[in-house]
């Protein structure tokens, strides 16, 4: 990692530039402008997707994390299509986490359409919880986040909790719109793909809208936490 790093109150991970910012690029921005330190991190520079060379993706992926305001963004280079739970990918997760202490992880829900999600999901799992190991073979000092939370790439399911980001929302369209390489290509030989439909800035607007419509707020992020969410009484 070139790219400096220091300890941040939330960490959030994709597995290729611009997934964060289409799962959770609203909380990002939210979370940055209530005075949080947010770090993100990229596993993989999206070397196999059909549109974008690795330098056109590092560069939006680096435009996109100023637009949101988050303290520095890493790329592991970990090989795309290739994300699974070898030792030495799970042990550069482990020492980054230990290296920047987050208090809140926020990692790929372990179920999508896209395998390197899936894939993602589950080395970041066991990459979080053996960074917590004193005994694990990584750099730094054994850490535990107080929370991993999952958030939705392309499938959703009934969140555990959804975050009002509707004042953030015109900030998460304008890191979206980095990606320029992924949603609007214009090279002579790209090619079409989910991501250039016109349809697909919709779907994501439509699940933050629909996930806000259900909260009574007008865009909202979904979360998804495998333990339950502690309330101090009914009237919170």
């Amino acid at each position: 990692m070139e790219t400096p790093v220091t300890p941040v109150d939330v960490l959030a991970i994709g597995p290729h530039p611009d997934d964060i910012e289409i799962g959770i690029g609203g909380l990002v921005a939210k979370h940055v402008a209530l005075g949080h330190q947010v770090g993100l991190c990229d596993l993989t520079a999206g070397e196999m997707g059909s549109n974008g060379t690795v330098a056109e993706r590092l560069g939006e992926a680096d435009a996109a994390c100023d637009v949101l305001g988050a303290a520095w963004r890493v790329n592991l280079r970990l090989p795309d299509r290739a994300i699974g739970r070898d030792a030495d990918q799970m042990r550069a997760v482990a020492s980054l986490v230990r290296r920047v202490q987050p208090r809140v992880i926020a990692i790929p829900y372990w179920s999508d359409r896209h395998p390197d999600h899936v894939a993602a999901s589950h080395l970041l799992t066991e990459a979080i919880f053996s960074a917590g190991l004193r005994r694990y073979d990584a750099d730094g000092e054994a850490w535990k986040p107080q929370s991993v939370c999952y958030y939705f790439i392309n499938d959703s399911v009934t969140p555990s909790f959804v975050v009002d980001v509707s004042e953030h929302y015109a900030t998460k369209r304008r890191a979206l719109a980095c990606f320029v390489s992924q949603f609007r290509p214009s090279e002579p030989d790209a090619v079409a793909t989910r991501l250039t439909s016109s349809g697909f800035n919709q779907l994501i607007e439509s699940r933050d809208a629909q996930f806000g419509a259900l909260a009574g707020v007008a865009f909202a992020e979904g979360i998804i936490v495998k333990h339950p969410v502690l309330r101090p009484h009914l009237m919170s």
